[in-house]
């Protein structure tokens, strides 16, 4: 079956967090595809719907069966049931887990710039972020291992969040730096929690490596979260889950989960998820291949097109980082862009040290949309620079 990811879906007046902008504005900022979801995922929440009785819902041993499948025969990584857990989504299990392994003061290490999130997740609950900024040389990310071990060593240093892959560079760590970060963690008794709500969205033919597939170390000292939300446009309806091989760190997250209240799913909750990974796989080939072609829309439109920008050539998310460390600070050119031609992308400074010079833009819409806002970039980077110029 061929899946059409090319008709533009109003989403105006849906209540859409993405879509609530003014008029005649194009929103590429927050993680959420423009796509309608698989076939066979809507079909599945219908035939719930169709019910017509919405009460309380328990965790069947489907949603277990799809997860432990899924992680199986894509990522080649089994995990126990008993290991898994449900959560309303990622950042709630962060946060629930942030509050429930820290107590005040003490550190949450980030590699960054990173997923802004896991700023509020650490400082709304009494903790200190400690960033390990990447190192951006030749177009290219990787860890300062000698600065992330001296940050770990830190006694006050308790967790450290790492995005697999990460957001927003799109970069996917292989074994062998999973593997040192795991090897360090342990030492210094640092706990991981990995965010992999975006490991299924990698380039056709690259995967990911789960955290805790990597060596005894990572299994036995990381939490895993992970998600159909941000692979399936699910994010509205709040379902993730939570790997823990560690049966003693594995009670104190059913703990924290349980006691915030975010371990029990909605009426569709699960539906979607099993139908997601049970029924979704060749919806999602079909997906990748189209972003993978946006990707490549917009690396020779930047190239050809907007002079002193670059993009990162990121393997994996749909989310795409742009280099305008020539141009400006990005906060003032994002809203300048966004002022002078209405499309609303996401300033790299939100992202912590490291973002500055680098614009965030969400691909993952139709091409028509996508090429509507590669010539709205243009447009304001030329303006921004004609009015630096004058």
């Amino acid at each position: 079956m061929r899946y059409d990811f090319d008709t533009v879906v109003d989403r105006r007046k849906t209540d859409c967090s993405k879509w609530s902008v003014g008029e005649g504005e194009l929103p590429m900022w927050v993680a959420d595809m423009d796509f309608r979801t698989a076939p066979e995922v809507i079909e599945a929440l219908r035939e719930r719907v169709d019910h017509g009785v919405f009460g309380y819902t328990e965790i069947k041993d489907e949603w277990y069966d799809a997860y432990i499948n899924w992680w199986r025969e894509r990522h080649g990584f089994t995990m126990e049931r008993e290991g898994l857990m449900f959560c309303t989504g990622v950042v709630a299990a962060i946060s629930s887990i942030v509050r429930k392994l820290t107590t005040p003061n003490e550190n949450v290490l980030l590699l960054t710039p990173v997923y802004n999130i896991f700023y509020n997740s650490t400082v709304n609950n009494g903790c200190r972020v400690l960033e390990c900024p990447l190192v951006y040389e030749n177009g290219a990310y990787s860890i300062d291992f000698d600065d992330l071990e001296k940050k770990l060593s830190d006694p006050q240093t308790t967790l450290m969040i790492l995005c697999n892959p990460h957001n927003p560079v799109g970069k996917i760590w292989d074994r062998e730096t999973l593997r040192r970060i795991g090897a360090l963690c342990k030492k210094h008794h640092v706990t991981v929690i990995s965010d992999e709500i975006h490991c299924d969205l990698t380039d056709p033919g690259t995967g990911y490596v789960p955290f805790c597939s990597v060596d005894d170390d990572c299994r036995s000292n990381a939490i895993m979260c992970m998600a159909p939300t941000k692979t399936f446009n699910l994010a509205g309806l709040q379902t993730a889950a939570i790997y823990v091989a560690d049966p003693v760190l594995r009670h104190k997250v059913c703990r924290g989960i349980n006691t915030d209240e975010v371990a029990e799913p909605n009426a569709f909750a699960t539906v979607g998820a099993i139908a997601a990974f049970t029924k979704g796989g060749e919806w999602l080939d079909q997906l990748r291949g189209y972003i993978a072609e946006n990707k490549k829309i917009l690396y020779r439109y930047v190239e050809e097109n907007i002079p002193g920008v670059s993009v990162v050539r990121g393997e994996a998310t749909y989310l795409c980082w742009i280099d305008i460390s020539a141009i400006g600070p990005s906060r003032e050119v994002a809203a300048f862009i966004r002022k002078a031609t209405g499309l609303y992308i996401t300033a790299g400074a939100v992202y912590g040290k490291g973002g500055d010079g680098f614009l965030r833009i969400n691909i993952a819409c139709p091409r028509q949309t996508l090429l509507d806002g590669l010539q709205r970039l243009k447009q304001g980077i030329d303006a921004y620079m004609a009015g630096k110029n004058r």
